[in-house]
């Protein structure tokens, strides 16, 4: 019976990677092109004549990440959020930059063969600069590095085997802004 035992647990060594080997697993790569919007809702602590500044830019990012399966997924990207810049008051322009590095878990909810649902989480590591400049170039900045947790979800759509567009919609939580998200349109190619 030992040698019974020995040689199933054998076999189920041998066999198991095969078993659960997934013909959609395998690295991608892929870039997307966005918006990114930042907001300042509170300026109390600078002065009681500025209500709100909201701003956007165009933003970007590129990615590399492996598939274990058709639903589980790990990434990491390169993120630039642009410079949105603009006036808090007559004379007064606010800006920022922000730009850095994200990995994330990326759980996928396929739709049939062509279109899918999916999630994300990652933590956001990234370098931001803030800066204030009067109409006689005046200039203050602030920079920082800093992490923080992102989310988001979105649809894609699956074209032939390899190519995967994606329309996302991301929730960021920055240091010294206190509303920004982005909305991003991505394409990937799957090895």
């Amino acid at each position: 019976m030992n040698k019974l035992a020995a040689a199933v647990a054998a076999l189920s060594v041998v066999t198991a990677p095969a078993a659960f080997a997934d013909e959609n697993a395998g690295w991608y790569v892929g870039g997307g092109i966005g918006q990114f919007n930042a907001q300042i809702d509170d300026f109390t602590e600078i002065d009681d004549t500025v209500d709100r500044w909201d701003e956007d830019d165009t933003a970007y990012k590129l990615f590399a990440g492996y598939r274990l399966n058709k639903v589980l997924a790990f990434e990491l990207d390169y993120i630039n959020l642009g410079e949105p810049a603009g006036a808090v008051v007559p004379g007064v322009n606010l800006d920022s930059s922000v730009d850095g590095f994200a990995p994330y878990v990326v759980g996928t909810l396929p739709l049939g063969n062509f279109f899918e649902v999916y999630a994300r989480l990652g933590y956001f590591f990234y370098d931001a600069t803030l800066g204030v400049e009067n109409e006689l170039d005046n200039r203050v900045e602030f920079d920082e590095e800093s992490e923080d947790v992102v989310y988001g979800a979105g649809v894609g759509a699956n074209i032939g085997e390899k190519l995967n567009i994606r329309f996302e919609y991301e929730k960021f939580d920055l240091e010294g802004l206190d509303d920004t998200d982005s909305l991003w349109l991505t394409a990937a190619w799957r090895f």
